[in-house]
């Protein structure tokens, strides 16, 4: 573990401090500016499109395999961050899995709450399949919110009796609306980015009066069964950790197969600082890895 080069982004991010009561737009903001500040690669390119009406983009590293693809929904609370601000976590993905990325600028609260994101998800993953991918070549992603949303989103495809993705890997994922883990608390000490107080804020926004059960909200209160096999990867150092394990457990319980991959020391959603941070780049590589191994 790099020890330096994790104090080192724990000091660029206490740097940055969260404004008092902040809006929406300064939140967005400050991570589109924190974005900003990540080294990005110099061959690094983004193919604009429109998913059923979604913009959208291609990210494709060098030699990836354009039949194969990633599908990736960003993180940022369902009300800050964009497929700029994920672009080059997008980058580093393709060049790890050996496809292309599809990353969707989906609606954010609380101009569009519960349940518009989830409907351009599923809109652009069905734009995938009208673009002639097949699913056993998609893998559906995605981080903290973006995770949840994954998650969320194929359970509303199975409902729908749409073919499912190959796979899918979640960063982080927020997964439970209610904040009720154990480790949003024992876990505050230590979480620069996330804290009970501020998730519920992103909740109620997303939420717009929604009960934060609904399962397609929280599908940590869903059924996941028939769900294809997913990848989840948390910190140890996350207030978010219990929705993981969570997740995994529930998962497991549905008969799903699932990995979940804690990392010791590591941060939300870690794998977005992986210009400055080794750990990022080995979580990347491995989640890479996962993705080749389940599409043909």
């Amino acid at each position: 573990m790099s020890a330096k080069e994790l104090k080192a982004l724990r000091e660029l991010l206490s740097s940055k401090p969260k404004p008092v009561n902040p809006t929406p737009e300064q939140l967005r903001a400050r991570l589109a500016k924190l974005s900003d500040m990540l080294p990005k690669p110099e061959d690094q390119v983004a193919e604009p499109v429109v998913a059923n009406g979604v913009a959208g983009e291609f990210v494709t590293a060098p030699g990836a395999n354009v039949s194969r693809c990633l599908y990736y929904l960003h993180g940022g609370g369902y009300a800050i961050g964009s497929i700029a601000t994920h672009r080059t976590l997008c980058h580093n993905l393709s060049h790890a899995a050996g496809t292309r990325v599809l990353s969707i600028d989906y609606a954010l609260a609380p101009e569009h709450p519960f349940p518009s994101g989830l409907e351009d998800a599923i809109a652009g993953y069905c734009w995938l399949l009208d673009q002639g991918t097949t699913p056993d070549n998609i893998v559906i992603g995605g981080d903290s919110a973006g995770g949840g949303l994954a998650v969320a989103t194929l359970m509303a495809l199975r409902d729908r009796r749409v073919p499912l993705p190959a796979a899918a890997i979640c960063f982080s994922p927020w997964v439970d609306m209610e904040g009720s883990g154990e480790t949003m608390l024992t876990r505050a000490d230590v979480d620069p980015m996330v804290q009970k107080d501020g998730l519920l804020w992103y909740a109620n926004l997303y939420l717009d009066g929604v009960d934060p059960r609904n399962p397609l909200a929280s599908p940590l209160h869903g059924d996941l069964s028939g769900l294809p096999p997913i990848l989840i990867q948390v910190g140890d150092a996350e207030t978010l950790l219990d929705d993981s394990v969570r997740l995994a457990d529930a998962l497991r319980t549905a008969g799903v197969s699932v990995e979940l991959d804690v990392w010791d020391k590591m941060i939300h959603v870690w794998q977005l600082f992986a210009p400055i941070l080794s750990e990022g780049r080995e979580a990347i590589k491995k989640a890479g890895a996962f993705v080749k191994e389940r599409t043909s």
